[in-house]
C-alpha cells in the first residue's frame, strides 16, 4: 500500500490518525505508528511543556515516525512550534489558522508540514507557503467543521494543487479509503474510528456512545458563532441549539460549551459534555486495537482496489 504519502512520511500505510484535542495523546499516537500508520499527538490549547512530555513518552513507546497537530489559535502555538523542532518531530499537521509564520523554521529542521484545509483557496495558499501535503477535510468530520463535503472538496483540491492530498471526514472503513483514492487522494486521515480503539485513553462512556450511535446522531452547534462543531447529540447539544435558535449571545453559548470536551473525554459525562464525533460513528461497531483496525482497513481497501492500479 505504497503512495507518495507513505514515501513522504516514512510509514507503511497511508493512514493518519487525526490530532484530536484531549483524545490524541502519546498512547494512541504511538500505537497507530507502531501499527504502520502515522499517529498524531493533538497539542490543542495545551502548554508547550505538556506537548514536549507527550512527545518524549511517545518516543519511549515507538521508534517509528509520529507527528504533532498544532491548533494555531492556541495561545501556546509559538512555543509548541519550537518544541516540534527541538524534539526532532518528523511531521506536523496544523489547523485553525495559517502555518506560514512557522514554515521556514520547520522546513529548515526537516519537518514535513501538512496543513488541514477546508477550501481550495487555503490549499493553494498552503502549497505556495511550502507545505509538503494537505489534508482536505470535509464537513462530515467530528469537531470543528467547514462547509464542503469530503466528496466535493477532495477532487477540487486534488485538481488545484500539485502536492499530495490526504482526504478526511466521513472515512471509517476500506470503502471510504478506496473512495478517497478514487477521488484523487493519496492518503486518508481518520479520527472517530481511532477514538474507540483499545489504546485510546478516552473514557469508556465516550467510546460506548460512538459504538451505539446511528447515522443521524450527530449535530452541528455553533453555526451562528462562525465556529461550527460536530458532536453526538445529547443534553448539551439540545440546550446549545435551543439557545442558538433563541438568539443567545456569544458569551452565553461559550459558557455552556466551556470545558465540554474534557467533561466527555476525561470525566465520562456524555450528557453534558461535548462528545465530538464524525458522521461515520454509525459505521463504528466494535472496539479494536490500532493494529487490528489498521490491518482490517488495509485488507478491505486492498480487496476493493486490486487491479485498479491506484497504488502498489
Amino acid at each position: 500500500m505504497k503512495t507518495e504519502i507513505t514515501e513522504l512520511l516514512g510509514i507503511e500505510y497511508p493512514i493518519i490518525q487525526g490530532g484530536m484535542a484531549w483524545v490524541a495523546e502519546h498512547h494512541l499516537a504511538a500505537a497507530v505508528s507502531e501499527a504502520g500508520g502515522l499517529g498524531l499527538i493533538g497539542a490543542a490549547s495545551a502548554p508547550a511543556d505538556w506537548v514536549r512530555e507527550q512527545i518524549q513518552k511517545a518516543k519511549a513507546l515507538t521508534d517509528k515516525p509520529f507527528g504533532v497537530n498544532i491548533m494555531l489559535m492556541s495561545p501556546y502555538a509559538d512555543d509548541v512550534a519550537k518544541v516540534i523542532v527541538e524534539e526532532g518531530v518528523k511531521v506536523v499537521t496544523t489547523g485553525a489558522g495559517s502555518s506560514e509564520k512557522y514554515m521556514k523554521m520547520w522546513k529548515e529542521a526537516g519537518v514535513k508540514v501538512i496543513p488541514v484545509v477546508a477550501s481550495v483557496a487555503m490549499a493553494k495558499r498552503m502549497q505556495r507557503a511550502g507545505a509538503d501535503a494537505v489534508v482536505a477535510e470535509g464537513c462530515e468530520s467530528g469537531g470543528h467543521v467547514g462547509e464542503s463535503t469530503t466528496m466535493t472538496l477532495v477532487p477540487q483540491v486534488v485538481d488545484a494543487v500539485e502536492i499530495p492530498v490526504i482526504a478526511a471526514g466521513g472515512i471509517g472503513d476500506g470503502r471510504g479509503i478506496a473512495a478517497a483514492f478514487m477521488l484523487g487522494a493519496r492518503g486518508v486521515q481518520m479520527g472517530t474510528h481511532f477514538v474507540v480503539t483499545t489504546e485510546s485513553q478516552v473514557h469508556e462512556n465516550y467510546k460506548d456512545m460512538i459504538i451505539r450511535a446511528k447515522d443521524i446522531d450527530t449535530r452541528v452547534t455553533g453555526r451562528t458563532t462562525g465556529h461550527p462543531v460536530r458532536a453526538l447529540r445529547n443534553d448539551m447539544t439540545k440546550k446549545y441549539l435551543a439557545l442558538e435558535n433563541a438568539g443567545a449571545s456569544m458569551e452565553e453559548l461559550e459558557l455552556l460549551a466551556l470545558g465540554g470536551l474534557r467533561k466527555a473525554v476525561v470525566e465520562g459525562d456524555v450528557k453534558n459534555g461535548s462528545v465530538m464525533s464524525g458522521q461515520i460513528a454509525g459505521l463504528v461497531k466494535e472496539k479494536l486495537s490500532c493494529q487490528e483496525l489498521i490491518q482490517k482497513l488495509v485488507t478491505e481497501t486492498d480487496a476493493l482496489l486490486k487491479g485498479t492500479g491506484m497504488y502498489e
